[in-house]
């Protein structure tokens, strides 16, 4: 499957842009584990023509996460399209993204993200507008969701509009956003959007992908070119070996990773935080992911450890916390 020029062989499994998570440190480790692609946080358009220093951070881009993609919003084309400039020109990424998906109120509410749902011609003009900015130096490509509500739900039509724009690739989640994470992702529409004749650009199914064996029914039952993976990634980034191993091995199997390896996964993820960010922030960053890992729902009263998790402040006090959450796991 390509995008554009990249190719990313067959079926890929790309890192979804998620804010406060998908920073540079946790797209390197996703990438070492089988993603194909991996995907900013999303940066506000206003802030990168403002040159907001936190918001040109998140542009960061190292050579060993390539290929990956910078993911930016807004809502209107000209700031959207001087924003475009200024990422390809600075960061150079692979693909730039566009987030008409994001359901967060106090972006949504303010017309960008999935608030474009509600305004199409608005949504295509700033989708035309970036295409025309730096469509013929770098691959354009949007993310974005069934429709506003039920009532709504204008994603076939809208996917070929997009693909009229110039895009070289669509992801959809499949939620509307006043679904916003509940219920279960619906890959109906996801799968008409791919059956559609008149589509030629790759379509990227996301939304509700926890499992190897999800992944290997996502290709298959929906024909999608790729599939994303976003939440299920917190305190388990070797989800992309699980699945690279189910979707590439002639059985269809994946490797039972052992309690060992993993714990050593969560140890590399939390030394690349604090290495990029200083002891204090970088545990800040992690421990959350830390707490909520599915490595750990076994234990008999984790809340306690939990709690313990979530206060800590030190490397050290961390990895003994984790240490001792080894040894109930292998006893």
């Amino acid at each position: 499957m390509k995008i554009g020029n990249i190719d990313l062989g067959s079926r890929p499994v790309m890192l979804a842009p998620m804010e406060d998570v998908t920073d540079i440190g946790f797209r390197l480790l996703c990438r070492r584990l089988g993603a194909a692609m991996v995907y900013s946080e999303f940066v506000s358009a206003d802030a990168i023509v403002r040159l907001i220093k936190k918001s040109m951070r998140k542009l960061e881009v190292c050579d060993e996460e390539r290929p990956v993609a910078i993911q930016i919003y807004g809502r209107e084309p000209e700031p959207m399209a001087e924003a475009a400039r200024i990422v390809v020109e600075q960061a150079h990424p692979d693909v730039l993204d566009i987030n008409f998906g994001c359901p967060v109120k106090k972006i949504a509410t303010k017309g960008a993200g999935s608030g474009l749902l509600k305004d199409p011609p608005k949504l295509l003009a700033i989708t035309r507008a970036v295409v025309d900015a730096v469509g013929s130096q770098v691959p354009v490509t949007v993310k974005t969701r069934l429709g506003w509500d039920h009532e709504h739900k204008i994603i076939v039509e809208l996917a070929e509009q997009l693909q009229d724009c110039g895009i070289a690739a669509l992801t959809i989640h499949g939620r509307t956003r006043s679904q916003l994470y509940s219920d279960t992702a619906d890959w109906t529409l996801i799968g008409e959007v791919k059956r559609n004749p008149r589509m030629t650009i790759p379509i990227i199914g996301n939304g509700d992908i926890t499992s190897a064996e999800g992944a290997v029914e996502a290709f298959e039952r929906y024909g999608v070119d790729a599939i994303m993976v976003g939440r299920a990634t917190f305190g388990r980034p070797w989800i992309f070996k699980e699945i690279y191993d189910a979707l590439h091995n002639p059985d269809g199997q994946h490797e039972q990773l052992s309690v060992d390896w993993k714990i050593g996964i969560l140890k590399q993820q939390i030394e690349t935080s604090v290495e990029r960010l200083g002891e204090l922030s970088g545990i800040r960053h992690v421990r959350r992911h830390l707490a909520a890992s599915p490595l750990f729902k076994g234990i008999p009263d984790f809340r306690q450890t939990r709690i313990r998790m979530l206060r800590a402040e030190k490397v050290d006090e961390l990895f003994e916390i984790i240490e001792d959450t080894r040894k109930l796991l292998n006893s």
